[in-house]
């Protein structure tokens, strides 16, 4: 499998956001019904992709319960108050 030499001398980027932007974006997007960036933007979000966007903000969600739970129990807190620290939204 030969490339051609524009493909090996191309310089490659990931394209990452922070997350929390990403799921405001997402958010504001499925609220909408319609994209709000990209090659896409003013286009109707399909099913399928107003999916994609709910699983991701349930993915933050998760991170971030499992991620204040962890914490309180560093903490030294109980595991009854961890987990209901870790449910609270916001700060």
């Amino acid at each position: 499998m030969s490339k051609n030499k524009e493909e090996v001398t191309q310089v490659r980027e990931r394209r990452w956001r922070v997350p929390n932007k990403r799921a405001r974006d997402y958010a504001n997007e499925r609220k909408a019904k319609v994209h709000q960036h990209g090659p896409k933007e003013g286009l109707e979000l399909t099913d399928y992709e107003a999916g994609l966007r709910s699983g991701y903000l349930q993915c933050q969600s998760d991170h971030a319960g499992a991620y204040k739970y962890k914490n309180a129990l560093n903490q030294g807190k109980s595991k009854p108050e961890a987990t209901a620290i870790s449910r609270r939204i916001g700060k």
